[in-house]
């Protein structure tokens, strides 16, 4: 059978949708306006960078509007969450269901890291001491765990090692996340602070990728074996096999894009919307940008995060947000949260060479709830961009 043509912007439309994009606002974002984004985007990506607001909330804003971050971090942080982390695409929270999904990877970091002469087998009495620790005191972070409590065990650890030693414990599947506190991972012993019937599970790894790639595959609507695998960070022999078995499962239909040099993969419940209204700004770290090269391929939108750039370098910013109108992605804003004095601050605003002419009156109300949002009062435009002057209007502010 033929494969089904698609136009690009029928791919773009496709993506969008899938990744929760294209529906109006809730009137009220509640659990289960939070719940049902996290159902169709599969993990929320973390980074500590704090300069605007925190990766994970950011999102949801995009896709639901203005909600109480509070709401985000008692559903995934909080005491009985039905979410955890694990790396999952890069540290991430998962829901608590899909854990056992990952145990291949676990099981994988146990073998590769756990060699002669490494950091692990040389620190086996110290892992130990920490597996009693948690065993003794439950959900406990880094900094406080009494360091000087391993002297029976063979000496003092400062709190480096403590930390890197839970880290280790944490890839092998061990400790798992029992929430966070200012943004501190808290530790659990895994088979102590999930349900039994998560921890109990024993899922083959090829079973396990097959489900990973078709959980990708519906975040993404229509993507390449690229994009499925990198989702979830699976190498693409192991999951060019777990595409094919999809594809004769039924649950993937092969179609060509107009403009794509690889084949490529719609999930058989994709929407194909006539169009996308939409306008967001978002993290670095969301789905919809978060792979570069399909970023580039799907929009046309070459996109490097800057933050580790030396500031003579960077050409747009330090941390700049790409823009998505409707279905495109149109420009990226630099923005800074100045918690002190109350002021949102944006520092550069761009427009790509096609932008539409109304880029900067649907960006302006945008900065304006996004200012709210995180309850600040004013918002300041720096001139920098080709953008910037035109935001600066739309808002009524001076450069």
């Amino acid at each position: 059978m033929r494969a089904q043509t698609m136009s690009a912007a029928q791919a773009r439309r496709i993506a969008l949708a899938a990744q929760g994009f294209g529906r109006n606002y809730p009137a009220v974002v509640g659990t289960r306006q939070l719940n049902l984004v996290l159902d169709r985007i599969g993990l929320l990506q973390l980074d500590s960078v704090n300069v605007f607001e925190r990766s994970h909330y950011l999102p949801l804003f995009a896709r639901l509007g203005a909600y109480d971050k509070s709401l985000l971090d008692r559903l995934v942080f909080g005491r009985c969450s039905d979410f955890v982390e694990y790396w999952a695409h890069e540290a991430a929270i998962i829901p608590v269901e899909t854990w056992p999904l990952y145990r291949w990877r676990m099981d994988a970091n146990r073998a590769r890291y756990s060699t002669p002469g490494s950091w692990v087998a040389e620190n086996g009495p110290m892992l130990d001491w920490l597996r009693a620790e948690l065993a003794d005191h439950g959900a406990v972070a880094a900094s406080e765990i009494e360091h000087d409590s391993g002297k029976g065990a063979g000496g003092w650890w400062g709190w480096s090692e403590v930390k890197t030693g839970l880290e280790w414990l944490f890839r092998f599947g061990e400790a798992v996340s029992a929430g966070r506190s200012r943004f501190e991972r808290r530790y659990a012993l895994a088979s102590s602070a999930l349900p039994p019937a998560v921890f109990e599970r024993e899922i083959p790894r090829s079973d396990a990728i097959r489900e990973l790639l078709l959980l990708s595959a519906r975040a993404h609507g229509i993507g390449i074996l690229a994009d499925f695998a990198d989702y979830y960070r699976i190498k693409n022999e192991p999951a060019r096999a777990a595409i094919h078995e999809l594809v004769d499962a039924g649950e993937l239909l092969p179609v060509t894009v107009e403009g794509w040099n690889h084949p490529a993969y719609l999930h058989r419940d994709a929407r194909i919307p006539r169009r996308v209204e939409a306008t967001a700004l978002l993290s670095p770290f969301d789905p919809v940008v978060w792979e570069r090269r399909r970023a580039e391929r799907m929009f046309g939108f070459h996109y490097r995060i800057e933050i580790y750039t030396p500031a003579p370098k960077r050409i747009f910013g330090y941390y700049t947000l790409p823009l998505l109108i409707d279905d495109r992605l149109v420009g990226r804003v630099d923005l800074k949260s100045d918690r002190q004095n109350r002021v949102l601050r944006v520092q550069s605003s761009w427009t790509e060479v096609d932008a539409p002419l109304e880029t900067a009156a649907r960006l302006a109300p945008l900065l304006r709830e996004t200012a709210a949002w995180q309850g600040l009062d004013a918002i300041e435009v720096m001139g920098r961009g080709n953008l910037a002057g035109a935001v600066a209007a739309e808002l009524g502010v001076e450069i």
